[in-house]
């Protein structure tokens, strides 16, 4: 059988923790190997459990949300977080995924699609549902590019080649194809050295990163 995917759910509500639990206990393909009712928490149980997914609020106490995600992925750069959220402000959008957060979902979806969204994310894809990636593009002017997007455009701007950054990734090269496509369509770029240029400009990357 196939190991389920190893999920650590945040939130401070114990009903709201709960109930995710006991959907995602649903499905034979997940698993929830940890809670947490705060940030500092949050931290200390993603680096006890190594779990493949965090599923969390944005609005947590000790810590927020931001400066979780951050945290965690400061001592894991590919950590997986999935932002379920009851706000949907433009500010908590743009700073969670700015933080790192590969999906940010309302905690108002349907529970298929929260399903099928950690399995996304959990895969290594991005959980943007199209009105707020809208909303991002209107405020930054295009739309905006994903963690692992940013992740692929580092490593171009290294000067690896396709295959390379596959396997730094530990992703196909089919794949990292389809995001320099969507990198350079998001940017309005010409090519990928193209690319590169506006998101330096842009400050969305450094050279020194």
């Amino acid at each position: 059988m196939t190991t389920p995917i190893r999920i650590l759910v945040v939130d401070d509500h114990p009903i709201l923790r709960e109930g995710l639990a006991a959907l995602i206990a649903t499905q034979p393909d997940l698993a929830v190997v940890g809670e947490a009712a705060d940030g500092p928490q949050a931290v200390t149980a993603y680096h006890e459990l190594t779990p493949d997914i965090v599923v969390m609020d944005l609005r947590l106490p000790g810590m927020s949300g931001p400066e979780t995600i951050a945290a965690i992925r400061q001592r894991d750069p590919g950590a997986r977080v999935l932002v379920l959220s009851s706000f949907d402000s433009e500010e908590d959008i743009h700073r969670a995924l700015q933080a790192g957060a590969r999906g940010y979902l309302l905690k108002d979806m349907r529970r298929a699609d929260l399903l099928e969204a950690i399995r996304a994310v959990a895969g290594g894809g991005d959980a943007v549902p199209a009105e707020i990636a809208a909303r991002m593009q209107a405020r930054l002017g295009h739309a905006p590019l994903s963690p692992r997007e940013i992740e692929v455009l580092r490593l171009v701007v290294r000067g690896l080649t396709n295959r390379e950054i596959g396997k730094v990734l530990d992703i196909s090269e089919h794949t990292v194809k389809i995001h320099v496509r969507s990198i350079i369509g998001k940017l309005e770029a010409n090519d990928r050295t193209h690319a590169v240029t506006t998101a330096l400009q842009q400050g969305i990357i450094h050279l020194d990163d």
